[in-house]
């Protein structure tokens, strides 16, 4: 099982991944919280690499999320984790369950956080096996990658969006100081997916 979030380079993982295991199921959590433009960018790259992608979403809908708990995002780090918990891991334990994969295949890179500097690319998680085929590439080396093999970047990337998740927690690079502010309000920079399942 592979995952992805088809953010702004993704098309490098994902077409590496179709080369190399063209039935792989490839998961993507559809957390309701997307820019349109990320679920339009999905479509898109699942048909021209023929994925074989596997959707799940969280058990709540944003406006249930919301009436319930409000707007979870805003309220500092500990509110941040429930909204990851509720929106990314919850989904991702429904696919493992669902699944059963023995391998999960990942797209992370070490330029991505500090938490990503101390990963392998060969590990242990939990029962299953984790692999990071691309953890070494710097960003010059997806870029050529992209270019090499004809592949698009995600299309806000033209817009300033150099690190894509939910539109509720992600900002344009002229909307922040710090690189660490692009996602999460520079509270955090993983989302929970791989530390919590």
């Amino acid at each position: 099982m592979a995952t992805t979030s088809f953010g702004a380079q993704s098309a490098a993982f994902l077409h590496l991944i179709a080369k190399q295991w063209p039935e792989l199921p490839v998961v993507f959590i559809d957390t309701g919280y997307h820019f349109p433009e990320t679920l339009a960018f999905g479509q898109q790259l699942a048909q021209r690499l023929h994925l074989n992608v596997k959707i799940y979403r969280p058990l709540l809908t944003p406006r249930e999320i919301e009436s319930r708990h409000g707007k979870l995002w805003e309220q500092g780090p500990a509110g941040l984790d429930t909204f990851h918990e509720i929106i990314r891991v919850e989904p991702m334990r429904q696919a493992f369950r669902e699944l059963q994969p023995e391998l999960w295949v990942a797209g992370l890179r070490r330029s991505g956080s500090d938490h990503r500097q101390r990963q392998k690319v060969l590990s242990r998680q939990d029962s299953r096996w984790k692999l990071l085929p691309v953890l070494e590439w710097t960003d010059r080396d997806v870029g050529d990658y992209l270019k090499t093999h004809l592949l698009p970047y995600h299309p806000l990337w033209e817009k300033g969006y150099v690190s894509i998740g939910d539109r509720v927690t992600t900002k344009r690079l002229d909307e922040v100081s710090d690189p660490k502010e692009l996602r999460h309000f520079g509270w955090k920079r993983e989302c929970g997916l791989h530390e919590r399942v």
